[in-house]
């Protein structure tokens, strides 16, 4: 089993997750959270110095997923997500030790 984690663009999210719900996931969270890649958006520059780093708001997508089914999950979340423009999102696989629901 692995663990998928998709930070997209926010107005991306909803289309994503709402065909990972069609998809074979085993569970699915989704998170608030602000960063930056390479894009580095700097809201203010002085000269030569940054001093105001824009932390663009995302969201986290994670979804545990077996491993028949990884590739189909992540190219799913790819085709779904992808603009080719820069900021687009990242994608993050891990394994998965255990997992057990509660009840």
């Amino acid at each position: 089993m692995k663990q998928v984690l998709a930070v997209v663009k926010p107005h991306l999210a909803e289309p994503v997750i709402e065909a990972l719900l069609r998809a074979p996931v085993e569970a699915l969270t989704v998170r608030e959270v602000r960063g930056y890649g390479r894009q580095k958006d700097y809201l203010n520059q002085y000269g030569e110095t940054e001093y105001a780093l824009a932390f663009l708001p995302k969201l986290e997508i994670e979804v545990w997923v077996d491993d028949a089914r990884l590739e189909e999950v992540v190219e799913l979340i790819q085709q779904t997500a992808s603009t080719g423009r820069l900021g687009d999102g990242k994608i993050m696989i891990l394994p998965v030790k255990a997992f057990r629901p509660l009840a």
